[in-house]
């Protein structure tokens, strides 16, 4: 205990020795991140249409963080914050840097499109024009269209003393049109459906028997034919612009304020649309005296606007990923079987729990089939000894595997109780869509805990044996999500251990009743304990470097910005301790700097599937404690959420993880790029060609390679 709270004192000390410069904003981490994920519509490794995808999620991605991180910060700043965060930068000041690096890379973005993405593009026949380029029998088509599928659609609205500015909707797409009327110069709105595509096939002269290659986008269809929608008036230009709303839902959670969380959910996601705005974006057509009078009718400023000089709105390049062009494509890729499960019949639901009786199954996907998981539930389900099934839901997608057997097992004998978190961010629709659902078929449902969102994903079965009840679970870093299984990188374990079936047991009285539990088996559990559980093993990990000389701590996270535990990461290097950080996102933690953190180093890795999986490996050789689970190394993840990181004890999955996986990423110079004490990230490079490595296409060989040995 002494040694302890020596330990805790240098911590503090350590705390209070920290300064700002040795910590990256977190916003503009982030941006880095979104950086990468630009950069690789550049990396000629990929198929074209893959780089077209990139630039997509690039849009896409910084959507999202407009909508809450730049929401947040802006909040601060109209509520009069000025207090410093842990980088020294007031809210102003990180709203400055953060707009002058969005715009930075939204120029870049721009430039990649124009100059390289759409002349590549064109060079394989698939084209996008301009109205004024095209022929007169390809505008007289497009005019057919617009009379047949968008004129009925459109609505234009005009704007005066008698006809206010209308409502402008999240992410919507719009046309500001000057017109020249009798009684004067006037602006009219329209809004571009989002519900055609957004680049518009242009018809096919002949049989039209070929797929579409040339295209043109919506919103210059639209403009092209503006007569037709403001006839007796002249049109003296349209010009695009396009609206990101502050989107973040914060409920009022009290005790006695939650009778029906579903109907404050629909409330608020109802309240959404109309949050400010955060972001005015507009090409380099608006003349500056029509984006002032978007500013002030918009209630923005010009630190709200953005200029581009293409297309708004480019996550709609993910319109291109459907043609039938799989040259340009990422060759298509079959998740290999899990060789544990792969004698297990499905009219034998007692042949899975056979298995997890005599080991813990280590399942990896995308590389591995998330069919696995929806077989777990689907046994349980159907074997008639099964008496309860439990299940937290947090992204659930929209055509669940897993929704049907839970329906199916919940008879007079079974017992199915479905934690449906209704909070999960952007998905709160689907939730609660499928939360009905579910309780219309008689499951219990349960939406958690005032103030916190469940992001755990665990399911527990209980079964009737001859021994008596027995437990069995599935623990996992990533959503029960088929959809997203495909391209996001997790881990899972399925096990009959009994520690962690009691410990779930406990984790769901708490989450569906009253029960409070101060201590479990196995699990760390946020938001009562996991900070200070990884405090204490990294603290542990110094003792015994200490001790023994080896210390070692590798951390696979998709952000790492709570300061506490970048604190005790800092003190670990400085007393000699190994520290490997793979951090796909956010990182304010600064590698390489003399007397303080030379003992780290920062990877981030970006490819073909979003590495997600959250691994916590403190020591090293027969030493090392493995560690999973659904939490990164943030304030909310430790403090607002319930989160569970869970012990890996199957030796076999220990060691591949140890040994196969982890040591894969650090060899890794295709997707992989290194954080530098100035927050700058340098893509890694083999000494020679032939000895480029990619993590990705490794996993993917190794998985199918032990598939075929199984089968």
């Amino acid at each position: 205990m002494a040694e302890s709270s020596a330990a805790m004192s240098q911590l503090e000390q350590s705390r209070r020795q920290l300064t700002p410069e040795m910590f990256i904003n977190r916003e503009l981490s982030w941006l880095e991140f979104n950086r990468r994920v630009l950069q690789e519509s550049q990396n000629l490794r990929h198929p074209l249409l893959e780089r077209v995808k990139f630039a997509a999620i690039f849009s896409s991605n910084l959507n999202e963080f407009f909508m809450i991180r730049v929401a947040g910060v802006r909040r601060k700043i109209v509520n009069g914050v000025s207090t410093p965060g842990t980088d020294g930068r007031t809210p102003t000041q990180t709203f400055a840097a953060v707009r002058n690096t969005t715009q930075s890379l939204l120029d870049q973005q721009a430039g990649i499109v124009r100059t390289a993405l759409l002349p590549e593009l064109a060079a394989q026949g698939i084209t996008i024009h301009r109205m004024e380029d095209l022929s007169a029998d390809d505008r007289i088509a497009l005019s057919r269209v617009f009379e047949r599928d968008m004129f009925p659609i459109l609505t234009p609205q005009a704007i005066d003393r008698g006809r206010r500015f209308p409502h402008v909707s999240n992410r919507s797409l719009n046309l500001i049109v000057a017109l020249r009327l009798p009684s004067g110069p006037r602006f009219a709105r329209i809004k571009i459906p989002a519900t055609l595509p957004r680049l518009v096939a242009v018809p096919q002269v002949g049989d039209g028997a070929a797929p579409a290659t040339r295209f043109v986008w919506l919103e210059d269809v639209v403009a092209a034919h503006l007569s037709q929608l403001f006839t007796g008036a002249t049109v003296l230009g349209a010009y695009p612009f396009h609206v990101t709303r502050d989107s973040d839902i914060e409920l009022d959670e009290h005790e006695d304020d939650h009778d029906d969380l579903m109907m404050t959910m629909r409330e608020s996601i109802a309240q959404r649309a109309f949050g400010p705005v955060v972001r005015l974006m507009v090409d380099t057509s608006m003349p500056e005296d029509v984006r002032g009078w978007l500013e002030e009718h918009l209630h923005t400023t010009q630190r709200d606007v953005y200029v581009v000089d293409a297309p708004l709105a480019l996550e709609d390049l993910f319109e291109l990923a459907g043609l039938p062009r799989p040259d340009l494509k990422d060759a298509p890729f079959e998740p290999a079987i899990v060789p544990a499960f792969a004698e297990c019949h499905p009219a034998n639901p007692g042949e899975f729990f056979a298995v997890l009786r005599e080991r813990d199954v280590l399942v990896h996907h995308p590389y591995q089939t998330f069919a696995t998981v929806a077989d777990f539930v689907r046994a349980a389900s159907t074997d008639p000894d099964v008496v309860a099934i439990k299940q937290t839901l947090y992204r659930i997608g929209r055509d669940s595997p897993l929704i049907p057997p839970l329906v199916a097992a919940r008879d007079d004998d079974t017992q199915v109780a479905v934690l449906v978190e209704l909070k999960a961010r952007f998905d709160e629709e689907n939730n609660i869509t499928w939360a009905e659902q579910l309780e219309r078929h008689g499951v219990h449902v349960a939406y958690g805990l005032a103030g916190l969102k469940t992001h755990c994903k665990a399911t527990l079965v209980v079964r009737r044996e001859p021994t008596g009840l027995r437990r069995y679970v599935h623990l996992a870093t990533g959503n029960y999500n088929a959809s997203t299984a495909r391209i996001y990188e997790d881990l899972g374990v399925f096990s009959s251990r009994e520690d962690l079936g009691s410990d779930l047991s406990d984790l769901f009285n708490v989450l569906t009743g009253y029960a409070h539990q101060e201590h479990y088996r196995s699990l760390w559990v946020a938001p009562d304990h996991l900070r200070n559980q990884i405090l204490a093993a990294i603290d542990e990990e110094i003792v015994r470097h200490g001790r023994d000389g080896d210390g070692a701590i590798v951390l696979k996270v998709n952000a790492i910005v709570d300061r506490a535990v970048i604190a005790e990461l800092y003190r670990a290097s400085q007393a000699g301790v190994k520290v490997d950080l793979l951090v796909r996102g956010a990182c304010s933690l600064r590698p390489g700097v003399p007397g303080w953190s030379e003992n780290i180093r920062v990877r981030s890795v970006v490819g073909r599937f979003l590495e997600h999986s959250r691994i916590y490996v403190f020591g090293s050789g027969e030493q090392a404690k493995v560690r999973l689970g659904s939490a990164d190394i943030m304030e909310r993840n430790f403090d607002r959420r319930v989160e569970v990181v869970f012990p890996v004890e199957d030796p076999e999955a220990r060691r591949h993880i140890l040994e196969d996986i982890l040591p894969a990423y650090w060899r890794d110079t295709v997707n992989a790029r290194d954080l530098q004490p100035s927050g700058e990230y340098v893509h890694a490079t083999a000494a020679h060609p032939e000895d480029e490595f990619d993590v990705q296409r490794a996993l993917m060989r190794f998985y199918r390679r032990e598939a075929r040995k199984a089968t």
